[in-house]
């Protein structure tokens, strides 16, 4: 198999507050830890300056090659576009907490009313639990806020001991349970649903724009030659990317014509949205990634993640079961980790979800920075018989 010694990676990262930089030094850090695991050298460049989005070199070799006079070494490098949606991010999150818990509220009414919280519970009802927990938590603590307000009345007592009640409740909700509910990210998940919504509906002038940007970006990017184009995306990242890559398809559908490309989606939240009703043109942009020939759509899925539609055929529940489907790719968080280290996290569900795109601490069937920065094409992680590494 032909190493590959030239690669682009297109990198679109989950719903989390962190810009590009941020997610470059996330990815030193994971791709340091991969190299050690491996027993490879890596080195991660610094941003390049003026790059919109972040972009920086990443060099792996085995430590051979021309260094030590050896033509049986090999080298690969890969420039990463990190993709990141922090300008989105922290315009959901930039109104007051009475604003964001209402947009929350309203999201969840919008994905009950159009079908997204019964497909949800039909194809994978972890993430159906993950749905309502945020909205169920926050409801919750609304109504014993309400309780505590009225009590004096509820006792009989006059009214008038309202005016402390009243307080009292506002105080339980702003210093009890707001700084509780952020051990769960209760604010984020609003956040992120109202995002969903947003690129189901493509009724938000200010987020199609940005992803025309996007797509522009990444137009721009795909024009660099090299051996193998990584279009990877992780959790809300990968419903980004379909729109983007949708968006080029659609206006140019030779785009990838004489290139190798793999879409990687990791932990995939497309049909967080596409199951939506209204989400008509990110549906159809599926269908196009799917049926593009140059494309080769891995979808990697992990059963202890409950934020993902595990065993779930995302191009057919899309409605393009004729189309050629995304090779699923099954893999184990606790196969990636030491027993001590996966003990620690298991139980944080949105830590297990980022862990596709951290460094292992083990060699295991999957690798994000081998994925995205190795000598082996890609491709080789959809079958788990095919070396990682060369021989």
């Amino acid at each position: 198999m032909k190493l590959i010694a030239k690669r682009v990676v297109l990198h679109f990262p989950g719903f989390e507050p962190l810009d590009g930089t941020a997610h470059r030094a996330r990815y030193e850090r994971s791709a340091r830890q991969s190299a050690a695991v491996w027993g490879v050298s890596i080195a991660t460049g610094a941003a390049e300056e003026g790059t919109d989005p972040v972009s920086f070199e990443v060099t792996m070799g085995d430590g051979m090659g021309s260094d030590a006079g050896d033509s049986s070494g090999w080298q690969t490098k890969s420039r990463i576009h990190m993709i990141d949606q922090d300008a989105l991010v922290h315009r959901l999150r930039g109104g007051n907490t009475l604003s964001q818990i209402m947009a929350g509220f309203r999201s969840c009414a919008a994905i009950m009313l159009e079908g997204g919280m019964r497909g949800y519970f039909r194809h994978a009802w972890r993430f159906g639990l993950f749905f309502v927990f945020p909205f169920l938590l926050m409801a919750l603590a609304i109504a014993l806020t309400a309780q505590i307000a009225v009590m004096p009345y509820v006792l009989g007592f006059s009214a008038w001991h309202m005016f402390w009640s009243g307080p009292l409740a506002l105080c339980f909700f702003v210093f009890a349970f707001l700084p509780f509910s952020e051990r769960f990210h209760t604010l984020h998940l609003f956040a992120d649903w109202e995002m969903a919504v947003a690129l189901g509906r493509m009724d938000r002038a200010d987020f199609n724009g940005w992803l025309e940007d996007q797509a522009m970006a990444v137009r721009k990017a795909l024009e660099e030659e090299a051996d193998e184009y990584v279009i990877s995306s992780h959790s809300m990242g990968s419903s980004v990317a379909a729109h983007v890559i949708g968006i080029l398809l659609e206006k140019e559908p030779e785009i990838f014509k004489g290139k190798r490309v793999v879409f990687a989606t990791l932990g995939s939240a497309i049909l967080q949205c596409a199951l939506m009703s209204s989400a008509t043109l990110l549906r159809t942009r599926v269908g196009l990634i799917a049926r593009c020939p140059e494309i080769s759509w891995l979808d990697v899925q992990c059963l202890t993640d409950s934020i993902n539609f595990y065993k779930v055929p995302v191009v057919a529940v899309s409605g393009h079961a004729d189309a050629p489907q995304a090779k699923m790719i099954l893999i184990r968080v606790k196969q990636m980790l030491t027993r001590e280290h996966y003990r620690k996290i298991r139980k944080d569900q949105l830590r297990v979800h980022r862990q596709y795109v951290l460094g292992p601490d083990l060699r295991a069937s999957f690798d994000f920075t081998l994925m995205t920065a190795g000598p082996m094409p890609a491709s080789v992680f959809a079958d788990p018989d095919e070396k990682r590494m060369p021989g």
